[in-house]
């Protein structure tokens, strides 16, 4: 029966076969990002053998890692972008692609994140925003709204959520968007943008996990969490012209950024070429 439902899928050419069904929880948004992410590849027409897929610890680590069929890299808590790095100084031809949780890129990882984005390397980061630390018991995390119950904050969370999509922008990042797993065409038509821009490139998906998140900020249904996000989405043009206070709590969505800036390989070769020269090297 699964087999018969996979062969119906048109997807399915880009997944391992015999890494599904998913040990995704039931109603987690990481089969939406991974469903969208394939659909990115199919429509570009993309070779998953021209891919390298880099991912780090958590649930949404494991979007890349075992379910995507390409050239994959599972690595340490937090270090995903900074393996991602070296694939792509080694392998400039490649499309080096991070997909990863929140915590583990923009917790452990935000040093790593930023400075990518500073440095404006041609990479591709999909990072899935599901607020808490999914996996490991539902703590509170950087991105928790403020408010929000968690494990570690069972009366409220007292903290502001960092606002990554803003602070990946201003870094020096070439794309920046967000949209959530309600905005799913969207969410697609974005990293479709992000593949195809030569610099950093994030996507953030706010993601749902009606498992640790939802049960304890009553949603505890899946599509109770996709009514809040479309409920609570403001699209970028419209949040310009409003409040810090009228957007607490809200999900700005929408493309931040979208600019031609120096990519960070190329001004290596470009400096390569310029000490050859200099030394009278150029050519050996």
């Amino acid at each position: 029966m699964a087999k018969e439902i996979y062969s119906r899928y048109p997807m399915v050419k880009y997944l391992r076969k015999e890494a599904l069904p998913t040990a995704l929880c039931p109603g987690c948004g990481g089969g939406t990002v991974l469903n969208a992410f394939a659909n990115a590849i199919d429509q570009l027409r993309i070779d998953p053998k021209d891919l390298v897929v880099v991912s780090g610890i958590g649930c949404s680590a494991w979007i890349a890692s075992p379910y995507f069929l390409a050239d994959t890299l599972h690595t340490t808590h937090g270090r995903a972008i900074a393996f991602a790095t070296g694939v792509k100084v080694g392998l400039p031809d490649k499309k080096v692609v991070v997909i990863s949780g929140d915590g583990d890129l923009a917790s452990i990882g935000g040093n790593h994140l930023i400075h990518a984005a500073r440095r404006n390397i041609d990479i591709t980061v999909i990072l899935v925003n599901n607020m808490i630390y999914g996996m490991t018991g539902g703590q509170v995390a950087p991105t928790t709204p403020f408010g929000a119950k968690t494990t570690t904050t069972p009366y409220r969370n007292i903290e502001h959520p960092l606002q990554i999509s803003e602070t990946v922008a201003a870094a020096g990042a070439s794309y920046v968007a967000r949209w959530t797993t309600a905005h799913v065409y969207q969410l697609i038509e974005s990293i479709k943008k992000a593949l195809q821009v030569r610099g950093f490139s994030l996507v953030e998906v706010v993601s749902q996990c009606p498992v640790q998140f939802g049960r304890r900020n009553r949603m505890k249904e899946p599509a109770e969490m996709l009514r809040w996000f479309l409920k609570n989405s403001v699209p970028i043009s419209k949040a310009k012209k409003m409040s810090p206070e009228e957007l607490e709590g809200k999900f700005v969505i929408g493309e931040f950024v979208n600019r031609e800036r120096p990519e960070f390989v190329s001004e290596i070769n470009k400096l390569i070429e310029e000490v050859q020269e200099h030394f009278g090297l150029k050519g050996e």
